[in-house]
């Protein structure tokens, strides 16, 4: 998959998502603000929403460990 520039704003809100779902408390609210958000950035970059969504919770979900880690 090509790299897709994500903004920090929409990594802090797919965490913000993730964490309330591990906790089985995801609020209607926070669901759709990050969705909202994959929505808007995928149409300003012109990109895939699908695309952002998955590389944006890849992120989040499946972090590469850090060099030298």
């Amino acid at each position: 998959m090509a790299d897709i520039d994500i903004p920090e704003s929409l990594i802090e809100l797919e965490r913000k998502a993730w964490a309330e779902q591990q906790a089985g408390a995801l609020t209607v609210a926070t669901a759709a603000a990050v969705q909202k958000a994959y929505t808007e950035h995928a149409a300003a970059a012109k990109v895939s929403r699908y695309k952002v969504e998955q590389a944006t919770k890849r992120l989040v979900r499946h972090p590469e460990p850090e060099p030298g880690a």
